[in-house]
């Protein structure tokens, strides 16, 4: 297996996701959620490095927009997005809903 890269704590969410690239947008879900990024559950393709406009529906229904950039690709499953810097905003959501989002079973 390959060096752990993660630095932050993942939560093990599930949360409707939408995700743009290239004016289009797609339907998705995320999952493995940190201050540092998280992996989006998609069928569409995607390149190593493609800037992504990433929303993420939140449990008090919400959505919490994110930009970042491809980081890991699997064909048919997903990818791995790292997050630009964060603002104040940002940041306080996604320690919130850290802390506060219930983990799926897995």
């Amino acid at each position: 297996m390959g060096q752990e890269r993660r630095r932050n704590r993942r939560k093990r969410l599930l949360l409707e996701a939408k995700w743009e690239s290239m004016s289009r947008t797609h339907e998705a879900r995320v999952d493995d959620v940190s201050m540092g990024g998280c992996f989006v559950n998609t069928y569409s393709h995607v390149e190593l490095d493609e800037e992504v406009n990433l929303q993420i529906l939140l449990p008090s229904g919400e959505w919490l927009q994110l930009r970042g950039q491809v980081a890991s690709y699997q064909p048919g499953v997903g990818f791995g997005v790292a997050f630009r810097p964060l603002s104040n905003e940002e940041t306080l959501a996604l320690n919130v809903l850290i802390a506060t989002g219930e983990d799926r079973e897995l």
